[in-house]
């Protein structure tokens, strides 16, 4: 292998053979490139920006990728729980740790799915009755009265015993 790679994984091209920007090249490795991003939810045009392309040159390669937006979460969640079964099944005792988590993980996703799910059954809220300062001001007046005079009771039951 001759060819020489930059720090993220790109071909390194000394001097460019023509003039402006070279022709993007569709590999496999960038179609799992853009389908990782687009299920980390990456917008279009920070995918753009992380593979030095422009927006078009995204919709027109990977437009297939960009399509499976909606499931892209959950394959790649499939992903790697296949991994980590398969390596499991090897005897990885981490793998088989990992996979657990995931499985547990999975379980509570589930479960908060089912419980946003349910239809709430909440009581009809009774409308508080609107009243003026005064009447507010008398009933206010008429607990205060009522409190303290629970609170002399207890005093007095309490002194009788004694």
């Amino acid at each position: 292998m001759s060819e020489n790679f930059d720090l993220f994984g790109n071909p390194w091209v000394d001097k460019p053979s023509k003039r402006g920007r070279p022709q993007h090249e569709v590999t496999p490795r960038s179609r799992n490139r853009v389908s990782m991003l687009v299920a980390l939810g990456w917008a279009n045009p920070r995918i753009c920006s992380a593979l030095g392309i422009t927006l078009p040159t995204l919709h027109k390669h990977y437009f297939y990728e960009i399509r499976q937006r909606d499931g892209a979460r959950d394959k790649l969640e499939i992903r790697r729980l296949e991994l980590a079964w398969e390596l499991a099944e090897k005897g990885n005792v981490g793998a088989l740790r990992e996979f657990g988590k995931l499985l547990e993980r999975s379980d509570r996703m589930e479960i908060e799915r089912e419980l946003s799910s349910e239809p709430k059954h909440e009581e009809p809220k009774v409308k508080a009755e609107k009243v003026g300062k005064k009447i507010a001001d008398e009933r206010r007046a008429i607990d205060a009265d009522a409190d303290l005079m629970a609170e002399l009771e207890r005093e007095a039951s309490h002194n009788a015993h004694h």
